[in-house]
C-alpha cells in the first residue's frame, strides 16, 4: 500500500453481480502534499470559463433557422470540445477516476440545460406555459376540472394531478409569483434528478466507473427529445428509474433483503414512488408495467419485480377506474381503434412535419444521434459477451418500450417516448462500445490498474465518436429555439389580452405556439383555427376577416372574442409545414382592414384585435 491512495477491493458475490467498495484514505505523511491532477482539472477549468464567457456572448434575438445554434459564439464550441476531451482523459484510464468524471458530467449538465436558462430571459416551450397554466389553475381554484363537460385540451391534466399538485406545493413553499420562476432552470433540475437512479442501474451490472460514466454523459448527450421540460414526464421518468433500480439491484441478493419479511418491506416503500407515476402521468405507468412484467420472465428477478407489478397493477387500477374514468371514456375508443397500427402510430401527422432548411437539417441530426447511439448499442450487445450475459435484465429492458409502437401514437409522440425509454439500456451497451474491457481487471469489467484501455487509434477512434455525439446535441435539442423561445414582449402581449378578457371570452390564434396560451382555461376559452379541417383552413385564406368573425360570433357577453397573432405562432406555423409568414401576414391585415374588428393591443412581438360589439356578439 502506498501513502496517499484509496484502497478499492472488487467484491464478488454468488448471488449477484460484484460490488465495489473503497477503504478509507491513509493519511499523508507530515509534510507530504498530494499532486494536483492538472491533466483532469484544467480542461474543466477552461471549459466552463469558456462556456461563461459565451453565455455572455449570446444574444437571444440573434435567432434563425437553427435556433441556438446560429447564435452561439465559437468559444461555446470550444468548451464542448475541451470538456469532452477532459471527460474522455479521465475514463478511458480509470486509474485518473476519482471524482473526476462527476465533475465532468455536473458540467455537461451546465452547458447543455443551463446554457437557456441563462441566455433567455422567459421559459422556453409553449408545453411549458400551459403546465404553468395548470398549476396556477389549481393554485387560484383550489381544484381541478373533473367534469365531463370541462373535458377537452385540459382533461389529460386535471385528471393526472399529481405533478402539477406537487409543483403547486412548491410555489406555496418558496413564496414565487408563479411556477414561471423558476420552470426555466427545470430541464437541468430534472437531468440532476436522474443521476441517481442511472448510476443505480448501471452498478447493479458493472463496477467499472469509466462504463458507469461514460454511459450517464451518453444519456444526457442522446436525451435530446425534449422530456426534461417542465412537465410530468421529466418527474416520472426519475421516478420509473427509482423502481427499476430497486428490482434490480435487490434481485439475486441473498441474506435480509432476500427474505420474505425484506421483500415486504422494500415493496411497501415503491409504494409511493409507484404512486406518484400513476397519479402523474398517463404513458409511464404503462411503460414501467411492461417492464416489470418483462424482469418477471427473469428467474432472479421475478421476486422482486412480481409484487412491485402487483402494487403498480393495485393503484393504476384504482386510478384509472375513479378519478381519471371520464377522460378514458372518451379515449378508450380511440386507442383502441389505433390498437396494432404501427405505421400510423409513427407518423407525425399535420402540423409536426419540419419545413424549411434548418428545422429539416436539425431533425435529420437528431434522426443520426438517435441512429448512432443505438448502432454503437447494438455493437456493444454484440462484443461485450459477458457483459450482455449479466446485464441481460437491462437489455431486455431496452427491447420493451418498442411494443408501445403497437398500442397507440400518444399524439403523434410514441415514437420520442419509446426513444426515451429505450435510452437509459441503450447508452450502456453503447459506452461499453466505446470503452473495451478494463485490462488486468479481478472481476469482469472491473476497474483498471493499469494503463489507459485500448490502442492510440482506437483510444483517438471512440473519443472522436464521443466528441461528434456531444456536439451533436446541441442543434438536436436547441435547434428550434425560433419556435421555442418567446421573447419578454410576447409573454406580456398575451398576459395582456388574458388579464383583460372577461369571464366567458374567447381567443382565437393561428397556432397554439405561444406563451400563456392555455391561462385562465376556466374562464378564458382557445381556438386554433390551424388545427380545424384544411377545408375550414382554405375557408380563413378566402376570406380570413369574414370567417374569423363568424367563428368568433358565438361568444356570450360578457365575453369578448379576440384575434391574436404572435411571433411564436408564426414560428410555429412555418417551421411545421403550416402557413407561411406572409399567408398569417394577409389573414392579419384583412382583419386589420375590417370594420367588423378593432385593434386593442399590440408590440413587436404580435398584435390583437377584438370583435367589434356591434357585430351582435359582444357587449
Amino acid at each position: 500500500m502506498t501513502w496517499g491512495k484509496s484502497v478499492h477491493l472488487p467484491v464478488t458475490s454468488d448471488a449477484g453481480p460484484t460490488a465495489e467498495t473503497s477503504g478509507p484514505p491513509a493519511a499523508d505523511p507530515v509534510g507530504v502534499r498530494r499532486r494536483v491532477p492538472w491533466g483532469a482539472a484544467l480542461p474543466l477549468a477552461g471549459a466552463l470559463a469558456l462556456w461563461a464567457h459565451s453565455v455572455v456572448r449570446t444574444d437571444p434575438a440573434q435567432l434563425g433557422d437553427f435556433g441556438l445554434v446560429g447564435a452561439l459564439p465559437v468559444t461555446y464550441w470550444a468548451a464542448l470540445a475541451l470538456l469532452t476531451g477532459g471527460f474522455w482523459y479521465c475514463v478511458r484510464d480509470p486509474a485518473r477516476g476519482g471524482g473526476w468524471p462527476a465533475a465532468y458530467v455536473l458540467g455537461l449538465l451546465l452547458l447543455e440545460r443551463a446554457t437557456q436558462a441563462l441566455v433567455y430571459p422567459t421559459a422556453l416551450y409553449a408545453w411549458a406555459w400551459k403546465h404553468d397554466a395548470v398549476v396556477e389553475h389549481l393554485l387560484s381554484a383550489g381544484r381541478l376540472e373533473t367534469t365531463a363537460e370541462r373535458l377537452g385540451d385540459m382533461a389529460v391534466h386535471d385528471q393526472w394531478p399529481g405533478f402539477f399538485a406537487a409543483q403547486a406545493g412548491l410555489v406555496r413553499l418558496t413564496g414565487a409569483e408563479s411556477a414561471a420562476a423558476f420552470m426555466a432552470w427545470w430541464p437541468l433540475f430534472s437531468s440532476l434528478l436522474l443521476l441517481a437512479p442511472l448510476l443505480l442501474v448501471y452498478r447493479t451490472f458493472t463496477q467499472d466507473r469509466g462504463l458507469l460514466w461514460t454511459a450517464v454523459w451518453l444519456f444526457h448527450v442522446a436525451n435530446w427529445v425534449g422530456q426534461d421540460y417542465f412537465s410530468p414526464q421529466s418527474l416520472a421518468l426519475a421516478l420509473y428509474l427509482g423502481v427499476i433500480a430497486v428490482v434490480l439491484r435487490r434481485g439475486g441478493r441473498t441474506g435480509d433483503g432476500a427474505r420474505p419479511g425484506g421483500r415486504l418491506l422494500w415493496t411497501a416503500l415503491l409504494l409511493l414512488p409507484i404512486a406518484a407515476v400513476v397519479v402523474s402521468h398517463q404513458l409511464t405507468p404503462v411503460m414501467l408495467g411492461a417492464g416489470l412484467a418483462a424482469l418477471c420472465l427473469i428467474r432472479d428477478r421475478r421476486v422482486w419485480a412480481l409484487p412491485a407489478l402487483a402494487v403498480l397493477a393495485v393503484v393504476f387500477l384504482a386510478w384509472n377506474l375513479t378519478v381519471s374514468l371520464p377522460f378514458l371514456r372518451e379515449a378508450v375508443p380511440e386507442m383502441l381503434r389505433s390498437f396494432g397500427d404501427v405505421r400510423g402510430n409513427l407518423e407525425t401527422g399535420y402540423g409536426s412535419t419540419p419545413t424549411g432548411t434548418g428545422p429539416v437539417a436539425v431533425s435529420w441530426v437528431a434522426r443520426l444521434l438517435s441512429g448512432a447511439v443505438l448502432l454503437l448499442a447494438a455493437l456493444g450487445v454484440l462484443r461485450r459477451t459477458t457483459l450482455r450475459t449479466r446485464a441481460r435484465p437491462l437489455l431486455l429492458l431496452t427491447v420493451v418500450p418498442l411494443l408501445m409502437l403497437v398500442a397507440n401514437d400518444y399524439g403523434s409522440e410514441m415514437i420520442f417516448r419509446v426513444l426515451l425509454f429505450m435510452l437509459p439500456g441503450a447508452c450502456f451497451f453503447a459506452a461499453a462500445a466505446l470503452l473495451p474491457p478494463a485490462a488486468a481487471s479481478t472481476a469482469p469489467d472491473a476497474p483498471a490498474a493499469g494503463p489507459a484501455r485500448g490502442g492510440r487509434r482506437r483510444t483517438v477512434l471512440a473519443g472522436t465518436t464521443l466528441l461528434v455525439l456531444t456536439a451533436a446535441f446541441v442543434p438536436a435539442y436547441a435547434g428550434k429555439d425560433r419556435l421555442s423561445y418567446f421573447p419578454p414582449d410576447e409573454v406580456e402581449l398575451v398576459r395582456q389580452v388574458i388579464d383583460g378578457a372577461p369571464p366567458g371570452s374567447l381567443v382565437v390564434a393561428a397556432h397554439r405556439n405561444y406563451p400563456l396560451a392555455y391561462a385562465s382555461y376556466g374562464e378564458v376559452g382557445h381556438y386554433w383555427f390551424l388545427e380545424d379541417a384544411k377545408s375550414h383552413v382554405r375557408e380563413v385564406l378566402d376570406d380570413p376577416a369574414g370567417t374569423l368573425a363568424r367563428d368568433m360570433a358565438d361568444v356570450a357577453p360578457p365575453g369578448r372574442a379576440y384575434f391574436l397573432l404572435t411571433r411564436g405562432q408564426i414560428a410555429g406555423s412555418e417551421m411545421n409545414g403550416m402557413l407561411g409568414a406572409a399567408e398569417l401576414r394577409r389573414i392579419e391585415r384583412s382583419v386589420a382592414d375590417s370594420p367588423l374588428f378593432e385593434r386593442v393591443g399590440g408590440n413587436s412581438a404580435g398584435v390583437v384585435y377584438a370583435l367589434r360589439p356591434t357585430t351582435g356578439s359582444t357587449p
